[in-house]
């Protein structure tokens, strides 16, 4: 079973990503957990989206308390609460602008920054950074495949469905690229 955790600030959309890439995994014929938590479920507060994916149905019913990966849409939250989530095992996606090497500072962490705000930009989506930003996390998940993500994200954007599965599939690439 694997175990995610998505982690933003109210109104990014963090939530929207994780139900995304729960349908993704859905959509591969995984069995799917998702749920979330919202702190004082209001713009700019921590929120957290919870997602497990196994091949089997999924039993357990408590919170993550150790994720096997993790997407962070905002690097101030790469704080001691998130941090007692992960461990050094854990795959970490984070929208940063900063270097990878400027993250070594937080501890032996498999941290993989991405520029969301860049691609969304380049992407004609403005500050919209989930189709970007799943783009990167699958790279590094390596499941589900890009272009289920791509399909899901087409039925499910709201607007602008050829721009977000664009930023999707270039910051995948540029990820691919990296690692």
């Amino acid at each position: 079973m694997r175990e995610i955790l998505i982690i933003g600030r109210g109104g990014q959309g963090a939530q929207t990503a994780g139900n995304q890439l729960a349908r993704a995994f859905f959509a591969e014929g995984r069995f799917v957990q998702t749920f979330a938590t919202y702190g004082g479920a209001r713009r700019g507060t921590p929120v957290t989206a919870s997602i497990r994916a196994d091949d089997s149905p999924i039993r357990l019913r408590c919170d993550i308390e150790r994720a096997d990966a993790a997407l962070c849409f905002d690097d101030t939250l790469l704080d001691a609460a998130f941090l007692r989530c992960v461990d050094a095992d854990t795959m970490i996606v984070v929208n940063s602008t900063r270097p990878k090497d400027e993250f070594a500072a937080l501890g032996d962490y498999r941290i993989f920054p991405i520029d969301g705000k860049y691609v969304a930009r380049a992407n004609d989506m403005g500050k919209v950074v989930n189709s970007a930003l799943l783009g990167a996390f699958v790279a590094v998940l390596e499941h589900p495949d890009i272009e289920t993500m791509c399909t899901v994200i087409e039925q499910t954007a709201p607007a602008k469905q050829q721009q977000n599965v664009a930023a999707c599939r270039q910051s995948y690439q540029q990820l691919r690229d990296s690692v």
